[in-house]
């Protein structure tokens, strides 16, 4: 049995897969936050959040690396880990700075922060030849103006540290380019209480599909586990509005994107990562849209269990302990997966949601889940405003997305405007 510091995790599905994930290996884990009740607040009544099934909660200033590292050291002489872990991208480059200052199994903080800063793997991608989108790293108005001039519009405004795609929009004039970066400016301290970088990230418009390439890096090698589709809406936002795996590409566009992926982690010298890599099919061939050191959000590793067996909650606490992880396809019964997701158009107060009876009782129907009447409704403008999701899968072929998209279609949410 080892024993994991769990420092800080999402709120979402991750903060219940991880630990299932350490339960089902025979592990356990501490759990480490500046505030448990993020978390149960997000909690439904009467129902045990599974972070709190952790051998020891610890309460520490988790967004203070001076006064946390310190703290984590006292911690592992008296409570001894064996790795540490995180499945929020706020805390991944501390999470591996700890494991460092622990001599424990992890990846490189350098490689973890180049990263999880949008910037910064623009750059390090850049040099290393690894195609991407033209772009450009702005720290004012005049700046952005300037590079929004040179790169040509449209473009896609984006901050360098927020991720579910908070505040990235497409701009198509300076209008649109001031009304973004004024958005954005007016965020200046994320959701957990850290202050963001100041700059803005400019970026060439790609088009094509976009796709996400989920691989696993142990002992210095990349291994593709498969490529997931996704679906795009909420303009000017870009929002995920529905994933498939696996991906139904041609064996070119599977293949380059395959490799295009490997060659980002490998350009970035991430290893002993569960990795997430986006990336647009253009015409001219595949381009990087980011790279994300921690298993995919939602509910992609769930599709790729359902198809495959893999479990990448599981490898992310293998490669944790410094272990191989299992990596070995399973029959499951299924040929593809799919999930969507029902996303508001406007803001207000939820009344009810039409049609979910019938939804829910169709036979090909793996998950389903609806928010309850007076949840309050954010018209999406990133991926934190779903109001529910429907996972559907399909045991002879691709047929996945096409069923989760006509169940998701029955679906009409009622909402009160305030």
């Amino acid at each position: 049995m080892a024993h994991l510091l769990m420092v800080e995790s999402w709120v979402g599905s991750m903060s219940r897969l991880l630990p299932r994930a350490i339960r089902e290996g025979g592990h356990e884990f501490t759990f480490l936050t500046r505030d448990l009740h993020h978390y149960l607040r997000a909690a439904p009544e009467a129902v045990r959040h599974p972070l709190l099934s952790a051998r020891h909660v610890l309460t520490a200033p988790t967004n203070d690396a001076a006064e946390l590292l310190p703290f984590a050291e006292r911690a592992h002489r008296a409570l001894a880990f064996d790795g540490v872990i995180t499945s929020c991208d706020y805390y991944l480059p501390l999470a591996a700075r700890i494991a460092a200052r622990l001599g424990l199994p992890g990846p490189a903080p350098d490689a973890v922060e180049n990263a999880c800063r949008k910037d910064a793997t623009r750059e390090v991608l850049a040099r290393a030849g690894v195609p991407g989108p033209r772009f450009a790293v702005c720290g004012d108005w005049a700046q952005t103006l300037d590079a929004a001039q040179r790169i040509g519009m449209p473009l896609v405004l984006k901050p360098v540290d927020l991720c579910a795609g908070m505040f990235v929009r497409r701009v198509d004039d300076e209008k649109g380019l001031a009304e973004a970066h004024r958005a954005l400016a007016d965020f200046p301290v994320n959701a957990r209480g850290q202050r963001r970088a100041p700059e803005v990230l400019l970026e060439e418009l790609l088009h094509g599909p976009e796709v996400s390439v989920e691989t696993v890096t142990f002992a210095g090698r990349t291994q593709v586990v498969g490529v997931t589709d996704k679906s795009i809406g909420g303009a000017p936002a870009f929002v995920e509005t529905g994933h498939m795996f696996p991906a139904a590409l041609t064996d070119d566009d599977a293949r380059t994107a395959r490799e295009t992926a490997v060659l980002a982690v490998e350009a970035l010298g991430l290893d002993a990562v569960v990795a997430h890599t986006e990336i647009k099919l253009t015409p001219d061939g595949p381009r990087v849209v980011e790279v994300n050191p921690r298993p995919a959000g939602n509910r992609i590793t769930e599709l790729i269990r359902h198809v495959t067996g893999i479990d990448l909650a599981a490898a992310c606490v293998s490669v944790a302990l410094g272990r191989e992880p299992d990596l070995r396809p399973r029959a499951t019964g299924l040929c593809s997966a799919a999930i969507g997701f029902l996303v508001p158009g406007t803001g207000g107060v939820l009344d009810r949601i039409d049609g979910d009876d019938a939804v829910g009782e169709a036979p090909d129907v793996l998950e389903f889940s609806l928010a309850a009447p007076g949840t309050p409704v954010t018209a999406a403008g990133s991926n934190n405003e779903y109001l529910g999701h429907v996972m559907t899968g399909d045991a002879e072929g691709p047929g996945a997305r096409a069923r989760a998209d006509a169940l998701l279609a029955r679906l009409h949410p009622q909402v009160v405007t305030r």
